[in-house]
């Protein structure tokens, strides 16, 4: 049995918690997300206690046993999504690179010939801090936020992946957070022949 699956989601307060089958809808103060859970895995809500429930009908099946967590985890997700929401925090690092937001656009100038632009989901909102790089030492700086953590992340990654940090310089997108392992260029010996 999965140790994840096993913890029951406790609800806060203002959020309210709707099973139709097997589509869980929870909204809170943050907006409302829905899902629809697999057939393998039953979920019960229990009003009395505060708790969403989790359970496997087969325990002893590997694909089960994995779906456990899964569904656990994804519902957790959407309790903590409506009531708190998600951020992710960016940087972009590089001489004359920036970031503008147009008309539901991110647009990017970051070393190519050509701005890049990304179309930002629904129901997630950008906070520019710092638009532009100010040489190498400061970043520009902005935040992503919304109550969906599955889109929010792959919405970041796709960020990322337009201009993923070089390892000489450290030039380009990366998370706050993240540790970029910098390599040591070329080393010039000066030697006489």
């Amino acid at each position: 049995m999965s140790r994840i699956g096993k913890k029951p989601i406790s609800i806060p307060g203002g959020v309210k918690v709707e099973l139709k089958g097997q589509c869980i809808k929870v909204s809170g103060s943050l907006g409302e997300l829905q899902m629809d859970c697999h057939p393998r895995i039953k979920v019960k809500i229990d009003d009395a206690g505060g708790e969403i429930l989790v359970e496997n009908k087969r325990p002893q099946d590997r694909q089960n046993k994995q779906l456990h967590g899964t569904m656990r985890s994804l519902i957790a997700n959407m309790v903590t999504g409506v009531s708190k929401g998600f951020e992710k925090k960016m940087q972009i690092f590089g001489t004359g690179y920036n970031i503008k937001e147009q008309g539901g656009k991110l647009t990017f100038q970051i070393g190519f010939c050509h701005p890049v632009e990304l179309v930002i989901p629904k129901g997630i909102k950008v906070n520019i801090e710092l638009g532009a790089t100010r040489g190498n030492d400061v970043p520009a700086r902005f935040t992503l936020s919304g109550t969906d953590k599955c889109l929010l992340g792959q919405f970041a990654a796709d960020i990322r992946k337009i201009r993923p940090p070089e390892p000489y310089k450290g030039k380009g997108i990366r998370y706050t957070d993240e540790h970029v392992r910098r390599k040591v260029g070329k080393a010039f010996a000066s030697g006489s022949a």
